[in-house]
């Protein structure tokens, strides 16, 4: 009897351990199948903001290619809005004797600087030869 019962035992340890290791093999392939769903469910969240992150950028790159373009003044360019075209025929330019001279030494013509200080050619000449003083 106490053979049969040691028996008895020892069949039931064994089924238990059986059992447990079933169990734990169970549990271990069921946590990897989650694991496996879970890593799926990232990657195709991930896919799907892949895809909503490149319509948002081609949209706002749309978007953007609509809106006015910035100029350098800060004015828009597609405003409507036309640059002011001043009439500068009758401005005058300082005459500076000093500065006259200078242009001409970097290559300015004695036609050219008449005009643009409004003064005869031969103030011009008579300036950068520094002949006599000159009053306008």
């Amino acid at each position: 009897m106490d053979d049969d019962r040691a028996r008895n035992r020892e069949e039931e340890r064994g089924r238990r351990a059986a059992e447990r290791a079933e169990a734990a093999q169970a549990r271990g392939d069921r946590r990897a199948a989650e694991r496996d769903e879970a890593a799926r469910l990232r990657e195709q969240a991930r896919d799907a903001r892949r895809v909503e992150d490149e319509q948002r950028r081609a949209a706002l790159a749309e978007a953007r290619e609509d809106r006015p373009k910035r100029r350098a003044s800060g004015s828009l360019a597609r405003t409507g809005e036309t640059k002011v075209v001043r009439d500068t025929r009758n401005y005058r330019t300082n005459v500076d004797i000093s500065r006259m001279r200078q242009l001409a030494m970097r290559g300015a013509t004695v036609e050219g600087l008449a005009k643009v200080f409004g003064v005869s050619i031969e103030t011009v000449e008579k300036a950068i030869e520094g002949v006599g003083v000159m009053k306008l």
